[in-house]
C-alpha cells in the first residue's frame, strides 16, 4: 500500500476502535477530582513504557533510517518539543498538578493490574515480534490521544501519527502487509483492554468523593 493507504487503512480501524464498546465505556465514566488523579496517574505509566517499547523497536531494526526516525520521534518525546521543553511526560505532570499531584506522586504511582498486563503484552510485542509489526503497533497508538481528554498532548501526538507510514509503504510489502496490519489490530485490542481497566477502577471511586 501507499502511504495514503495505509493512512486511511489505520485511520478506519482506529475510527472502528473509538467507537468500540471498551472505549464508549470508558469516555462514559463520569469525572471527580480523584477519578481524573487516577486516570493521568495510569497514562503517565503508559507514556513511560512507550519509551521502552521504541527502543525494543530500534533494536530489532537493521534500517538506518528508521532507526533516525524513532530518535527525532524520541528526542520529541523525551527531551523537547514545541509543546514542552522537557517532554511529554512533563505534560502529563502539569496536567497532573492541576489535579492537586505532585511530579513525584506521578512518577512513583502503582499500575493497576489490569495496566500492567497490558504494558507487559506491549513490551512482548514489540520484542518478540519483527520490527515492522512493533513498529505498526506502536504506530497506531499516536493515532488514539482523543482531544476529548487532553489537548496539548493530542495535538503533540498528532505529528507523530504520519511519521512511520512512509516506512510501512516501503518495507510493509507482501505477506508483511498483512502481518502489520494483525500488528495494528492487536495493539488497539490492548489499549481496549487498558482503557477499559482505568474505566472500571475509576468507577470504584465514589462519585462524591472529593
Amino acid at each position: 500500500m501507499q502511504v495514503e493507504q495505509w493512512r486511511k487503512a489505520i485511520g478506519e480501524m482506529v475510527r472502528d476502535h473509538m467507537r468500540s464498546p471498551e472505549l464508549e465505556y470508558y469516555f462514559s465514566v463520569k469525572m471527580n477530582k480523584h477519578r481524573a488523579q487516577l486516570m493521568i496517574t495510569q497514562l503517565g505509566l503508559y507514556i513511560r513504557h512507550r519509551r521502552d517499547c521504541w527502543s525494543l523497536v530500534s533494536a530489532n531494526c537493521p534500517v538506518m533510517a528508521v532507526k533516525q526516525a524513532i530518535l527525532r520521534h524520541e528526542f520529541g518525546e523525551v527531551i523537547k518539543d514545541q509543546y514542552s521543553e522537557f517532554g511529554h511526560l512533563h505534560l502529563i505532570i502539569r496536567q497532573a498538578e492541576k489535579l492537586g499531584l505532585t511530579a513525584r506522586e506521578v512518577v512513583d504511582t502503582k499500575p493497576l493490574l489490569s495496566t500492567t498486563a497490558t504494558l507487559y503484552a506491549w513490551a512482548w510485542l514489540t520484542h518478540a515480534k519483527s520490527w515492522i509489526e512493533g513498529l505498526s503497533a506502536l504506530t497506531v497508538t499516536e493515532w488514539t490521544n482523543d482531544d476529548r481528554l487532553f489537548v496539548a498532548h493530542s495535538q503533540a501526538d498528532e505529528e507523530h501519527s504520519d511519521m512511520f507510514l512512509p516506512f510501512l509503504s516501503e518495507y510493509a510489502t507482501g505477506e508483511k502487509e498483512e502481518l502489520a496490519l494483525a500488528a495494528v489490530k492487536e495493539s488497539l485490542a490492548l489499549f481496549g483492554l487498558y482503557r477499559e481497566g482505568v474505566a472500571r477502577a475509576m468507577e470504584k471511586i465514589p462519585l462524591d468523593y472529593f
